[in-house]
């Protein structure tokens, strides 16, 4: 890729993905919004045109792409529906990119397949009642036992944990204590890999959330769950360096389903403002509806470019954190300002649930929450700039 361009492949599937969100996507968010249901079809839809396996390996039952295919395919989902893009994004890299990244070959045969397939929803269980930003604060412990983890624990909103088709979801835990050096010790966190099936887990009830509404959120219970001490991932007191990078590569799906709620809200806002009549013209004709709708596409040019910046640094093997904070950051601003103006733009309609826009409104504000908060990214950046 080339500043904003697209080679051929890339185009093609962007392209691919922005037809089917407007014709099979589109239709029916409203409903599933409204109604707070998971969109069981578009998810199968979405699993049998291979989304879900975008940037896996075909031996593992993926498409054999890479993460910035993943990226341009949320972009175009962010577009039309964040609650479908969320469960894409939530699936593929935090479901289960950290069993790719960090997984033994027997953890990557048994879990990819289904997972890469669309089959199966896996979670990423890292949030906690009193863990979110400072992740390190986890309080969720797993002992060994007869050669079984004993898990007891809480988790926060965790993604894609409670739907008919999950099957598994991966949780941090403290496992013991590291020797800091120094005569101070620290926390050894791990992860383990949990079936959703384990007795003792629970997903309980679904939050009732201002956005996102037809993404699946749960709260989890723990209580003596028992698992095998194979399902270890990632080797012993790596889990949180670990989940650290698959926030990092995170952060760049992010920013482009942002980026695409950035871009969707001006598309609406530019049909809109060419339709709708005001004393004697199009609104668009007014300065104060007109520069408005220019800075929003600015601001999503601008998200679009921090992405394409951050994800071209990861393929090439550079480092990418700051990239990837800096896009995120952007690309989430961008779509909580983009909503807000574009809500203004339709006035009284922008306020009407079933508008695309008044839910972008309400979906947009966990942009700039999830998977890292606007001050951590900021913190991150500061710490790259020595301060």
């Amino acid at each position: 890729m080339t500043g904003s361009e697209l080679s051929g492949e890339y185009q093609d599937l962007s392209d691919t993905v922005r037809d089917f969100a407007d014709n099979v996507v589109a239709p029916v968010s409203a409903k599933h919004d409204e109604e707070h249901s998971f969109p069981y079809d578009v998810v199968k839809q979405m699993a049998e045109m291979g989304l879900f396996g975008l940037p896996f390996p075909e031996e593992y039952g993926g498409m054999g792409g890479d993460y910035f295919a993943l990226a341009l395919a949320l972009e175009q989902l962010g577009r039309v529906d964040q609650s479908v893009a969320i469960t894409l994004e939530a699936g593929v890299s935090l479901g289960a990119m950290p069993v790719y990244r960090f997984g033994t070959d027997a953890q990557k045969q048994e879990w990819l397949p289904m997972l890469a397939s669309g089959q199966a929803l896996a979670g990423f269980g890292l949030t906690e009642p009193e863990a979110g930003s400072d992740a390190g604060g986890t309080k969720t412990h797993a002992r060994l036992e007869g050669g079984q983890w004993v898990i007891n624990g809480n988790k926060e909103f965790i993604t894609n944990s409670g739907t008919d088709i999950t099957r598994l979801v991966t949780v941090t835990a403290v496992t013991g204590q590291k020797d800091r050096g120094d005569g101070t010790v620290q926390k050894e966190i791990s992860t383990i890999l949990v079936p959703t099936d384990t007795p003792g887990f629970k997903a309980e009830k679904p939050y009732n959330k201002v956005g996102w509404n037809a993404s699946d959120t749960h709260p989890l219970t723990l209580k003596d769950v028992r698992v095998p001490e194979a399902n270890l991932l990632g080797g012993r007191g790596r889990g949180y360096a670990n989940f650290l990078s698959i926030l990092d590569e995170g952060r760049i799906a992010i920013a482009a389903l942002a980026t695409g709620a950035a871009q969707g809200c001006v598309d609406l806002s530019v049909k809109y403002a060419r339709e709708r009549r005001a004393f004697g013209q199009e609104i668009g004709k007014y300065q104060a509806v007109s520069f408005k709708i220019a800075r929003m596409e600015a601001r999503a040019h601008t998200a679009r470019l921090a992405y394409y910046d951050a994800a071209a640094r990861m393929l090439a093997g550079k480092p990418f954190k700051t990239q990837a904070a800096i896009a995120k950051m952007v690309a989430g601003e961008a779509a909580m300002d983009n909503a807000r103006d574009a809500t203004q733009v339709f006035g009284g309609y922008g306020f009407i649930n079933e508008f695309t826009v008044a839910r972008h409104y309400r979906d947009s504000k966990i942009l700039e929450v999830g998977e890292g908060t606007t001050e951590v990214q900021l913190m991150l950046i500061a710490r790259e700039l020595g301060l």
